[in-house]
């Protein structure tokens, strides 16, 4: 099993996203991440996908997404040289000065923008890789246990080929 990345340039129209994420979970293939959006051409919209599987499914899947009839291209990012970006919203509640203090450390080692607080709840912004934000919201756990809430939204790729 290994970490994949697709790429799908897709018809920019409605159910387009139904019918791809449709095609996943008719054939019981868990994603891990789905992120689209329109790209410089208003027509096309760029999905991004990542996923777990071997390599005999991963093949299966390009094929059947390469076969449907909104899809543009399928661009396979899995060892290609790629940036890749998440967003990740972190929430702590009930902080205590002292909480505070230690939020705006780790905000600064992690690259993080503290981008709300109110005196007791502090509210973190990450745009870092997937797994840099897995080691945010591993130390924040650890610190500030049941009093976070955590929001990610999927990543974006881009080769750099």
């Amino acid at each position: 099993m290994k970490k994949r990345w697709i790429c799908l340039f897709v018809e920019n129209e409605i159910g387009v996203l139904a019918r791809i994420s449709g095609l996943f979970s008719g054939k019981l293939y868990n994603l891990d991440s789905l992120t689209v959006g329109v790209t410089e051409d208003s027509t096309v919209s760029r999905m991004t996908i990542s996923l777990t599987s071997d390599d005999r499914t991963f093949e299966q899947i390009k094929k059947q997404l390469g076969r449907s009839v909104e899809v543009i291209k399928v661009v396979d990012y899995t060892d290609t040289p790629i940036h890749m970006k998440e967003i990740l919203f972190v929430k702590v509640n009930h902080c205590t000065d002292a909480d505070i203090t230690e939020l705006f450390r780790i905000s600064k080692v992690y690259g993080a923008a503290v981008i709300d607080y109110d005196g007791v709840t502090v509210l973190l912004e990450c745009t870092q890789t997937e797994n840099r934000n897995d080691d945010l919201i591993a130390l924040l756990k650890r610190k500030f246990a049941n009093r976070i809430e955590i929001v990610r939204g999927g990543s974006v790729a881009v080769s750099y080929e």
